[in-house]
């Protein structure tokens, strides 16, 4: 471990027992106040540590940011589990699961398919948003500001001739995902394959995740994939119950 990081790492725990002054952190990792501050500036840049007043600093937000998302995560996984592996055993399709962070949709858990055609999509690897039905899910369940706030970085490139193009027609597919209570990909991302997904909640109602299931065309078409549609859905109630949510 580098002395800095290995420097940045103590001051970061001293401040998990209480703020403490400049005097008090120089004297914790044995370097001049001036080296101390350099540390402090950098971590105060990524919202590690604030300034508290003039002389005391405190952990900053981007701390409990993390460990709120980390443990979502986690619990998430671990509750989704028995019903995601469920769905994959009984239909043999590729099984995904993927929560929304920071702007990006992320592949938290994955089943893989029991026929010889697989995906390549792997656990920690980005979903598009454009054109993923995981990515659907997520988005059309954030507030009206934080999904105008995505859009305004979003790209949209053609990938396939049913890719999605432009914040126009992106709006109103997330109208009709929640209308309708799940997402398609109707091969947009790969002409070759597509999806459904569908919501897994929280005890709040708040969407935790998106479970997936895709098929190869050659499997399976559309109207083949939507029908097991009923199996998907019921997954993601088995999932969200076990999550602590009550349907009404």
């Amino acid at each position: 471990m580098s002395q800095s990081l290995d420097r940045a790492l103590t001051l970061v725990n001293q401040l998990a027992t209480g703020p403490k002054t400049l005097d008090e952190l120089s004297g914790v990792i044995g370097v001049h106040k001036s080296t101390t501050l350099r540390l402090l500036r950098t971590l105060e840049s990524h919202r590690f540590v604030q300034r508290d007043g003039v002389h005391h600093y405190r952990l900053g937000t981007a701390l409990f940011d993390l460990a709120n998302l980390a443990l979502e995560e986690r619990d998430v996984r671990r509750a989704s589990e028995a019903a995601l592996r469920d769905l994959n055993s009984r239909l043999g399709h590729t099984v995904h699961l993927a929560s929304y962070e920071d702007g990006e949709v992320i592949y938290i858990d994955k089943y893989e398919s029991r026929h010889q055609m697989r995906m390549y999509s792997r656990i920690g690897r980005r979903a598009p948003l454009h054109c993923t039905a995981v990515a659907k899910i997520l988005l059309a369940d954030l507030p009206a500001a934080a999904l105008q706030k995505v859009l305004a970085g979003m790209e949209f490139p053609r990938l396939t001739a049913n890719t999605i193009i432009g914040p126009t027609a992106y709006l109103a597919e997330l109208e009709r995902v929640r209308a309708n209570g799940y997402a398609v990909d109707n091969s947009e991302h790969e002409d070759f394959i597509h999806c459904i997904a569908a919501p897994i909640r929280g005890a709040r109602g708040e969407v935790l995740a998106a479970v997936s299931m895709s098929v190869p065309k050659v499997l399976l078409d559309f109207d083949g994939l939507l029908a097991h549609l009923p199996d998907l859905l019921a997954t993601a109630e088995a999932a969200s119950a076990e999550c602590g949510f009550v349907s009404r």
